[in-house]
């Protein structure tokens, strides 16, 4: 459980360390063209946003390989931990005989096979589904087939002869 919770933690971190540039980024614009609408007594909100657009887009653009590495070795480290790491520990592993003491599926179930007296019967006839009533063997028929059927693009241009 410590190391899921380990990988948990890196991610937040990775988190942190995406996205922490371009917050501080924008608190700081933000900081410094508050002062200058102070100053200025300008009081127009939308002074403010455009130059945190432009700063933020350049951090992203700036960073944004840091960024991908990040991310990248995140999602390589959490593919190397499920399929290398968890199987061979025994805490999170099933046992190989599961399923004797286990009922999963058993009250959804019941009447799957009500028109055929048994399993036997089915093996016997592989082509013949046992449905449950006629109306669902009518709604999982054949695909029913249009009279003129539409040309996709290039046998529409080899019938006109472009």
């Amino acid at each position: 459980m410590e190391m899921l919770t380990e990988y948990l933690a890196k991610g937040f971190m990775t988190m942190l360390s995406i996205s922490m540039p371009c917050v501080l980024t924008a608190a700081a614009i933000g900081l410094v063209v508050g002062i200058i609408q102070a100053v200025t007594q300008v009081q127009e909100q939308t002074i403010a946003a455009a130059p945190k657009i432009l700063a933020v887009f350049l951090v992203i653009v700036i960073g944004g390989m840091g960024f991908i590495k990040l991310l990248t070795n995140l999602f390589l480290e959490g593919t190397s931990l499920a399929f290398n790491a968890v199987p061979k520990s025994d805490n999170y592993v099933l046992p190989a005989d599961y399923y004797k003491y286990t009922t999963p599926f058993e009250g959804e179930m019941k009447d799957s096979f009500k028109n055929t007296p048994n399993v036997n019967e089915v093996m016997k006839n592989p082509g013949k589904v046992p449905y449950i009533d006629k109306n669902q063997k009518i709604k999982y028929g054949t695909a029913p087939k249009t009279p003129m059927p539409k040309g996709n693009f290039v046998e529409i241009n080899k019938m006109l002869g472009r």
